[in-house]
């Protein structure tokens, strides 16, 4: 099982992911993507859970029209891991691709 991260070690990591903030009660790290149309967001959340699934760490997202909201966290460790991290950083790619 991931190990989970230190306070310094999650601000550290979310300080290379600009656009990546934490969770409210701390547990999760969450963005908001937002594309032109509801068929580009959609695109990425198909591509998305190809990555998600590929690493076995799977997004808590939503949809609403043009902007896909995601929380990673990972629950078998009870909070933020460098998996959560891995996720992040793939998904900032898909999205700038």
């Amino acid at each position: 099982m991931p190990e989970l991260l230190t306070s310094t070690a999650k601000e550290f990591a979310l300080a290379e992911l600009p656009h990546w903030t934490s969770s409210e009660d701390d547990n999760a790290i969450q963005r908001t993507f937002t594309f032109r149309s509801f068929a580009r967001a959609f695109g990425f959340m198909s591509s998305a859970a190809i990555l998600a699934d590929k690493m076995d760490h799977h997004p808590t997202w939503t949809n609403t029209y043009n902007k896909v909201e995601v929380l990673l966290t990972t629950h078998d460790a009870g909070g933020i891991t460098e998996l959560d991290f891995k996720l992040a950083r793939k998904l900032d790619q898909l999205y700038d691709a």
